[in-house]
């Protein structure tokens, strides 16, 4: 272990941009190719070269590129491939696969849809997703968590209404990155706020004045958009099959860890499924979580490969060039107004750091420190610099298909991560108000 911290240590890193042309490289194969074959008319064009393959190139350029001997490059990549957020993501999919599978398999979603369509009318259907994405992810602090949690539901409700897919796992991909950027209990507000030297809850004012009218916006578009699809007839349901699904909603607003939460979920909806139905015996609760399980080995192991390029970028200084040269150009700019080109600098910082790690929360700590310096040099408010930090990491987070709650509501709808991305409208509205929030100084006034 000593060995691998010593392999990631930044202390005799350089700046270097070309560390940077194997994400680019792995965008251009997996994004380009489905770009291609969209143009000549193949059908489901994302699923015809897989993320997991497109991504090996790069990483096989990332172990040629330096000059450290293979071994040791070798042992970055898999530091990386085992890094603590990258494992707790993959537990989080395993149990969410799990969990999705069992009430499936016990015809849980199909009640859980049937329910919600008997009362909800078709036209709320959209905004109702979103709105209790936000809630939930707001509780919980983690939108990982909340995807796992909501996205079967939206998932039948595609199967029952005609709804697009991907439409209604943008709406709780959205929801879910709403709650990840506002909670107090977010690793990203705390990362945010700690290397920022702001309270909490001056952040979240400051946050909520910015987020709020995106996802009322959203959730008014969605709202429109509602009568894309609707069932004719809501078929029969059983209310005792809704139920671990009302749990984990509310273990999950209590607060409760996400593990507990998932856990209890497929406990629960195991026992469910053996009270009511007489063919479904420990061997098939077992048999539906190993189903489960193997259903996210995809995104579970592209997830570690991307931990573990981010490592290669990392170590090779393409993170620590992103960094000098947004603070250089914020310098520049900042002859100007100060203010703007602080907080732009600030917003294109943790943007390009989030677009090379695929993980929020981390690109908050690595760019933290240089964002605190930017905010110092050109007046911005503590608060307001830990808001931006936040928001445009949840933007990027919620938008680059290689994310991992993109990647997560994706596998369970069963489409291409690319649609989800590009449904979400939450995030695509939050960058446009943020980025009027930075030209005008709205909310609030800069730090003198």
């Amino acid at each position: 272990m000593q060995d691998q911290n010593k392999n990631s240590s930044t202390s005799n890193i350089e700046p270097h941009g070309t560390a940077l042309l194997p994400l680019v490289l792995f965008l251009l194969l997996f994004i380009g190719t489905g770009v291609t074959l969209t143009a000549n008319g193949t059908k489901m064009a994302f699923y015809q070269l897989s993320a997991t393959v497109a991504i090996l190139p790069a990483i096989a350029l990332a172990l040629i590129m330096g000059r450290e001997k293979l071994e040791k490059k070798i042992s970055i990549f898999l530091y990386g491939v085992g890094d603590i957020n990258i494992v707790t993501m993959c537990m989080i999919y395993l149990l969410a696969g799990g969990f999705a599978a069992v009430a499936k398999s016990i015809g849980g979603v199909d009640a859980t849809v049937n329910m919600g369509l008997a009362f909800i009318p078709a036209r709320l259907v959209l905004p109702g997703l979103f709105l209790i994405s936000s809630f939930v992810s707001t509780a919980m602090g983690t939108s990982m968590g909340t995807i796992a949690a909501i996205a079967p539901i939206a998932a039948g409700v595609a199967d029952q209404t005609g709804m697009s897919s991907a439409v209604l796992m943008g709406a709780v991909l959205g929801g879910a990155m709403f709650g990840d950027n506002l909670s107090m209990i977010s690793d990203t507000t705390i990362a945010a706020t700690r290397t920022q030297g702001c309270a909490m809850n001056d952040k979240f004012k400051m946050n909520l004045l910015i987020a709020l009218p995106a996802a009322v916006l959203t959730a008014a578009l969605l709202y429109f958009n509602g009568e894309s699809g609707a069932a004719s007839t809501p078929g029969s349901w059983e209310f005792i099959k809704v139920i671990p699904y009302l749990a984990i909603l509310g273990l999950a607003v209590a607060g409760i860890n996400v593990f507990v939460v998932l856990s209890a979920g497929i406990v629960l909806t195991g026992a469910v499924g053996l009270y009511t139905i007489p063919d479904f015996t420990l061997l098939s609760f077992s048999q539906s979580i190993y189903n489960g399980f193997a259903g996210m080995n995809e995104i579970l192991v592209l997830s570690m490969l991307i931990g573990g390029l981010g490592e290669l970028i990392r170590f090779n200084g393409g993170l620590l060039w992103l960094l000098e040269k947004v603070n250089s150009i914020a310098r520049r700019v900042g002859r100007g107004n100060k203010r703007v080109s602080g907080e732009f600098g600030i917003a294109s910082l943790v943007s390009l750091a989030d677009a090379c790690t695929a993980n929020n929360t981390v690109a908050i700590i690595l760019s933290g420190r240089l964002a605190k310096e930017i905010a110092t040099d050109n007046g911005v408010d503590p608060k307001r610099s830990a808001s931006l930090l936040d928001v445009f990491s949840c933007i990027i987070q919620g938008l680059v298909p290689y994310a991992a709650q993109v990647l997560l509501a994706g596998s369970v709808a069963g489409i291409s991560p690319v649609e989800v991305a590009g449904n979400n409208w939450y995030c695509i509205i939050l960058a446009v108000i943020s980025v009027f929030a930075i030209i005008t100084g709205w909310p609030g006034k800069a730090k003198k």
